[in-house]
């Protein structure tokens, strides 16, 4: 019996521990990613360059774009929730001034209507215009509920696919998107969630692995002991 309990613990006790290793991780990484933020994104804007852009020093920084937006390819982003109601992220792309390069900007969340068979109205700014936002790299590792369209353009999308817009767009995107300040014009919702909002959860599923962990080995080791 001590034997089995053995193996049993060789097992549990590796993976108790690497779970908790992996959710505390995740919960240093993202307060990580809310202190560069915070450094970075209260610093005066800094002019997004219309050619070369180097997408990881620009990463939280607050950038200042001129440029007019491409409301024929703006996109819905779907299954976005705000106080417990749906709705989209609204993603423009706004062409630089004096270039080709299209910058993607979320224009903030959208409420859906009731019935989710129709879209939002959400109107785009003509003309060519100035705007700061804050910087972010959007994930790239996602799951789609349903397949892509392969081809043409569909106004709601499941993700924010970057490679996509790579592939339907005949411009240079860069792997970014500008998240509008709250009190630039042209937007909608712009209460960004934090970076770490979910770190101490995160923290608390840590400390629940370890202690399974050293339970596991508590009622090993009492079960050893006890053995006639």
């Amino acid at each position: 019996m001590a034997l089995y309990g053995g193996l049993l613990l060789a097992v549990l006790l590796p993976a108790f521990i690497s779970l908790g290793l992996w959710q505390w991780n995740k919960a240093e990484r993202k307060t990580a990613i809310q202190a560069e933020l915070d450094l970075r994104s209260h610093d005066a804007a800094i002019a997004m360059p219309i050619s070369g852009i180097d997408v990881e020093s620009l990463r939280h920084h607050r950038v200042r774009l001129r440029g007019s937006y491409d409301a024929a390819h703006q996109v819905l982003i779907d299954n976005r929730l705000y106080q417990e109601q749906a709705g989209y992220h609204v993603i423009t792309p706004l062409r630089l001034s004096g270039s080709g390069t299209l910058v993607l900007v979320n224009r903030g969340w959208l409420a859906a209507p009731a019935d989710h068979q129709q879209l939002p109205p959400a109107a785009v700014p003509v003309g060519e215009i100035e705007l700061t936002g804050i910087v972010v790299v959007p994930p790239q590792r996602f799951f789609n509920l349903a397949p892509q369209a392969s081809s043409g353009w569909e106004p709601v999308w499941q993700n924010l696919d970057l490679a996509r817009f790579h592939e339907l767009l005949a411009a240079p995107v860069p792997a970014l998107v500008v998240q509008l300040d709250p009190d630039a014009p042209g937007g909608y919702v712009r209460d960004w969630p934090r970076p770490d909002e979910r770190a101490e959860r995160h923290r608390s599923y840590a400390l629940q692995w370890f202690g399974f962990a050293l339970a596991s080995l508590g009622i090993w080791i009492y079960f050893l002991v006890r053995r006639p």
